[in-house]
């Protein structure tokens, strides 16, 4: 059973003195979250500290929506995608509250990333789209957004040495049985326990014969 996750100890406090930095009412963020991790949860944070309601877009949110990206072509795998968009809302939603963000300040939707005709079905167009750039997928994906006349801003730029924790990393760590809970938040790691997410890992390493974790973070 799906459990939401109440919240557990909080690595990432939420409080009023963040709101000093909001700028704008809506903002857009956006995601894969294979599996999401704290470097998710500072990224997060990040825009929220940026808006008074964040929007979080989850990309590939399912089969039908994921697409092939010539600048990050193992983000479209079955390996590199074990969750479902239901299982990653639940997950996005605890790690927020557990951060004490509150829940009237955002929201979780599906965003088919590759798919820009389709953004104003599922995201307000009329909000800041924040990203952070480390590769080339990264400036593809601004360059994608203004060019559908969106305002974007770019929370930091840095090398791809410095991106921290990845997904890949967490599934790595997952399906050789590793140290994978000190990659997430405790209510994460409760809930993908809880539901035997690293088993599935696990296994679809093994249909892939790739380990599962060789693949886009």
């Amino acid at each position: 059973m799906l459990r939401l996750g109440p919240a557990n100890t909080n690595p990432f406090p939420w409080s009023e003195a963040d709101a000093m930095e909001r700028k704008y009412p809506m903002g857009v963020i956006h995601g894969r979250f294979q599996v999401p991790h704290l470097d998710h949860m500072r990224y997060l944070l990040a825009g929220k500290a940026r808006c008074e309601h964040l929007v979080v877009g989850v990309t590939n949110p399912d089969p039908l929506l994921t697409h092939a990206e010539a600048t990050d072509p193992e983000r479209g795998k079955p390996a590199s995608n074990p969750l479902t968009f239901f299982e990653r809302q639940a997950l996005l939603r605890a790690a927020l509250r557990e951060a004490d963000v509150p829940w009237q300040e955002f929201s979780i939707v599906p965003l088919p990333i590759g798919r820009p005709e389709l953004y104003g079905h599922y995201v307000p167009l009329d909000a800041v789209f924040f990203l952070t750039i480390y590769d080339a997928w990264g400036r593809a994906k601004k360059e994608r957004f203004e060019a559908q006349g969106l305002s974007v801003e770019v929370l930091w730029e840095r090398p791809p040495e410095a991106k921290g924790i990845s997904g890949c990393q967490l599934r790595e760590a997952m399906a050789r049985g590793g140290d994978w809970h000190s990659l997430t938040t405790p209510a994460v790691a409760d809930m993908l326990e809880e539901w035997g997410i690293p088993e599935r890992v696990r296994n679809m390493g093994d249909e892939d014969g790739q380990g599962g974790w060789v693949s886009s973070g």
